[in-house]
C-alpha cells in the first residue's frame, strides 16, 4: 500500500489562510481605530512561525519539510505593534495610508492562497478521473 498524504500542502495553505484571514480583521480594527486616543495597531505573526517550523528540518526537502510538518505548531497570534511608540500626541500609534496598503496586500495574499487551495484540488481531481 502507498503511503501518501495529499493533504499535506493543503493543511498549510489553509493555517495561512486563516492567518490571512484573522490578519484581515486586525487591520480592519486599526483602520477603525484610527481617530481613537492611545489606541495601538495590532497585527498578525504567521509567517515567522512557518519559518521557524519549516526551518526545523534543514537537511530535507520542502515536501518532506511540508510533510513533517505539525499544524498545531503553526499557532496564529495576535499582538500589539509597536505598543510603546507613537508619533501622534493623543498616543495613537495607526497610520492610515500603511493600514490600508497592508489591508490591499494582506487581500491579494488571500486571494492567491485560495486559488493555491484549490489548484491543490482541482490537480487531485485530475489524478482521480
Amino acid at each position: 500500500m502507498i503511503q501518501t498524504n495529499v493533504f499535506d500542502y493543503v493543511r498549510v495553505l489553509d493555517k495561512a489562510a486563516d492567518a490571512s484571514w484573522l490578519r484581515n480583521e486586525a487591520i480592519s480594527n486599526n483602520i477603525a481605530n484610527v481617530d481613537t486616543p492611545g489606541y495601538k495597531r495590532q497585527d498578525v505573526a504567521f509567517e515567522s512561525v512557518l519559518k521557524k517550523a519549516l526551518g526545523m528540518n534543514r537537511y530535507k526537502s520542502m515536501d518532506e519539510k511540508v510533510a513533517d510538518l505539525k499544524t498545531n505548531r503553526l499557532r496564529v497570534r495576535t499582538f500589539t505593534d509597536y505598543s510603546n511608540f507613537s508619533y501622534r500626541i493623543d498616543g495613537n500609534n495607526v497610520d492610515i495610508d500603511n493600514e490600508s496598503s497592508m489591508l490591499a496586500e494582506n487581500q491579494l495574499k488571500y486571494q492567491g492562497l485560495i486559488t493555491a487551495i484549490n489548484h491543490e484540488f482541482t490537480n487531485l481531481q485530475t489524478v482521480m478521473k
